[in-house]
């Protein structure tokens, strides 16, 4: 067999993070499909290296997605998590974070305050954050 094959740990779970990435985010979906995924089937394990185990012959790697930069600041950066075992050529994808708001995107419409997404469970937060860096950004 060439190559390794991609697979999930919660597939259900996996797909709703990543319909709601193609929703809010199109150019880190668009990266993830067209090279991150080819380049992880072809081998190349790109992202950070998180840990190693000896034992199971596994590594777990954490893969920044672009996203815009007050996205990052206030929700935290988008992240691909993966699992890569070796001996059977398989890429387990674990997760995209911060799951909390791309799942409550992927369940309702998320509302957006000056261009930034915000979480209808902490709005008052979120939007506290965007004028505290839109006051730092002015100075």
């Amino acid at each position: 067999m060439k190559g390794f094959i991609l697979d999930y740990i919660n597939e259900n779970e996996y797909k709703k993070l990543e319909r709601a990435l193609k929703k809010y985010n199109m150019l880190a979906f668009k990266k993830l499909n067209f090279e991150y995924y080819p380049a992880l089937r072809n081998g190349k394990f790109i992202g950070e290296l998180i840990s190693k185990n000896q034992k199971e012959h596994t590594e777990t790697y954490e893969l920044k997605l672009p996203s815009d930069h007050m996205f990052s600041q206030v929700h935290g950066d988008i992240k691909l998590h993966y699992i890569v075992y070796k001996k059977e050529n398989i890429v387990m994808l674990d997760t995209i974070t911060p799951s909390d708001i791309l799942l409550e995107g992927h369940m309702a419409e998320l509302t957006t305050y000056k261009g930034v997404m915000i979480s209808k469970a902490n709005a008052e937060k979120d939007m506290f954050k965007i004028d505290l860096l839109n006051m730092l950004q002015d100075k």
